[in-house]
């Protein structure tokens, strides 16, 4: 390539990333829709109907690990009741749109939004980070990301005999990290993987960017995740476009029912899940059409 025509395709990527730019800046902003669902606040004592509280699950008394259940405001004992599962985003995350995140399953509100408090069990999953002999929850990234698939293992479980889950019924999702979670961590073994009727993958996707800072973000391992899915549904959105998704799953070679939606607004948050939105109604829609609980 002659310098001129070095110079020639600089100015034209910049032109595309001033235009990009300059589209981002028209999206709305999420806090133009006003919020209609709030999260319960902890509460303590044992878990009940509508009540949102703090659990560590058998095999990991004694350490700092922790996960919120949320018992539906329709629960009763003795009934059967589909299960969301959620992972949080990373950990002090904060952009110029004023979006947020810190990380932690108290934060979460993304399975709650999308249950709007009924008919499902929601559980906000850690990530476990095992380090001088401790064991607590991590903020940012995986931690040990196979200790948090044994822990998440074993709170479904858990969570499923003591309050009626419905183990067929089980739906993981995520935002940001807990989107790329949902393979990376929910797909991570063949033990974890069989676990899921569904995903809800809410802005970034596991293999479709590899320039995250651990080993296996690899596409090659990405890849070997993504066939543990055998055929079951994704819904899969982002921020302004899913287009890099997309594109990557189609690469892959990988066929299952995906359903992709460009979420239009400017926002890095799964904060449309407290509010009236078309993400949130496709949503429930999409959840209806698998034979799932949704208002």
């Amino acid at each position: 390539m002659t310098f001129l025509a070095a110079m020639r395709l600089i100015g034209i990527l910049g032109v595309l990333l001033v235009q990009r730019a300059l589209a981002g800046e028209e999206l709305p902003d999420i806090t133009t829709l006003p919020v209609d669902l709030r999260v319960p606040a902890l509460s303590d004592g044992a878990p009940a109907a509508g009540r949102r509280v703090l659990q560590t699950s058998q095999g990991w008394e004694g350490t700092m690990v922790h996960h919120t259940l949320f018992l539906p405001e329709n629960w009763k004992p003795g009934g059967k009741f589909a299960v969301i599962v959620e992972y949080a985003g990373n950990g002090g995350f904060k952009n110029r749109f004023g979006d947020t995140c810190a990380g932690t399953v108290e934060g979460c509100h993304l399975g709650y939004g999308i249950s709007g408090g009924l008919d499902y069990i929601c559980i906000a999953m850690p990530f476990v980070k095992v380090a001088d002999g401790r064991k607590e929850n991590a903020i940012t990234w995986w931690g040990d990301a196979d200790e948090t698939a044994a822990y998440c293992v074993a709170t479904v479980k858990q969570v499923c005999r003591e309050f009626g889950g419905d183990e067929r019924a089980v739906v993981l999702c995520g935002f940001s990290r807990g989107s790329i979670a949902c393979n990376y961590i929910g797909l991570r073994n063949e033990t974890i993987a069989p676990l899921w009727r569904a995903f809800i993958c809410h802005s970034h996707y596991d293999g479709a960017r590899t320039t995250w800072p651990y080993g296996d973000a690899d596409r090659a391992s990405a890849l070997v995740r993504l066939q543990r899915l055998h055929g079951r549904p994704q819904f899969i959105s982002h921020e302004g476009s899913v287009d890099e998704t997309r594109r990557y799953v189609a690469e892959t070679g990988v066929h299952a029912p995906f359903t992709f939606l460009d979420f239009p607004f400017r926002n890095h948050t799964a904060q449309w899940a407290l509010r009236d939105c078309e993400q949130r109604r496709k949503v429930r829609v999409w959840l209806r059409s698998l034979g799932l609980p949704a208002r």
